[in-house]
């Protein structure tokens, strides 16, 4: 009789979460929410299946969710095999030529089928594009220091609003093309995840990296925080390397209407689920207090 009662057990505890969840299935029913689902968590079966589980039930519960890939480490393990060198700069990858067509067949081709893959696996509809696809992001160069990274000026999600209103998850892989001459650019995952938020004026942005999220400068995550308190951390050092694009990323998002933006820890198993349906949350959540200068993105 133990195993029952053990069984009974784990039952009552799964019914009683999803009872308590249930305002926040509420208050998220029809929203959209974009998630970036990107490092090391992207190269474990495990860990991708898990993902993909949880982005069909939060389309089951009447959300719109929104997959933004990133890839680095591919790419990285791509551009070694083809004895191609590559470096950071400020966070950012700098891409020349002969990277940019990599990281456009891993993120469009690999990468992007595999996500894809993984949420038909777990019972959803998902097609996989770029930002290249019906223009959906248009961009210009981010920094000549950087080579072929943009910086998104000009967004069309129609495509995106036509997906997910037809019950299909957009999984879109983040290489773009260039405002002037149809070059193709690199965007950074977050960057471009945002980007997307701030046009759909998403409810929630969610950004899944390889930390539990923001840390002061005693080494604290930090659950919760300001704009004002990112810029503050940003300037005085204690926010460095990949964080920065991110952080920015969050601050950007803000402006342009994106009520919250959550950094987590995306190798904690169900990481989106406790972030939108829980009172505990996961990660670092960035909430403005106070309406912020809108940048200017042509829609």
């Amino acid at each position: 009789m133990k195993p029952q009662i053990n069984s009974m057990s784990d039952a009552a505890f799964t019914a009683k979460m999803l009872s308590e969840a249930l305002p926040y299935i509420q208050r998220y029913s029809g929203a959209v929410v974009v998630v970036k689902f990107g490092g090391n968590a992207m190269g474990d079966d495990a860990a991708m299946a898990e993902f993909a589980r949880d982005i069909v039930l939060m389309q089951q519960f009447g959300m719109n969710p929104i997959v933004v890939q990133g890839g680095g480490p591919m790419i990285n393990e791509m551009l070694e095999k083809l004895s191609i060198k590559s470096k950071f700069l400020r966070g950012k990858r700098v891409t020349d030529k002969a990277t940019v067509q990599v990281v456009e067949m891993v993120l469009s081709g690999l990468v992007n089928k595999r996500i894809v893959q993984a949420i038909m696996d777990a019972g959803g509809r998902a097609v996989g594009i770029s930002g290249k696809d019906d223009d959906l992001m248009v961009c210009e160069a981010d920094d000549p220091e950087l080579g072929f990274v943009g910086r998104p000026i000009k967004m069309n999600v129609q495509v995106l609003r036509d997906l997910y209103n037809a019950g299909i998850i957009p999984v879109v892989a983040p290489v773009a093309t260039g405002m002037a001459d149809n070059e193709t650019f690199n965007v950074n995952g977050d960057t471009a995840a945002g980007a997307i938020a701030g046009a759909l004026k998403a409810e929630r942005l969610l950004l899944l990296t390889d930390v539990s999220g923001i840390k002061n400068s005693k080494g604290e995550i930090m659950t919760s925080s300001t704009p004002e308190e990112i810029l503050i951390m940003i300037s005085d050092g204690t926010i460095s390397g990949g964080m920065i694009p991110k952080t920015e990323t969050a601050l950007d998002a803000l402006k342009e209407g994106v009520h919250a933006v959550t950094i987590l820890d995306g190798r904690v198993p169900n990481a989106c689920l406790i972030e939108l349906f829980t009172d505990h949350g996961a990660g670092s959540q960035i909430r403005s207090t106070k309406p912020l200068v809108k940048t200017r993105i042509k829609r």
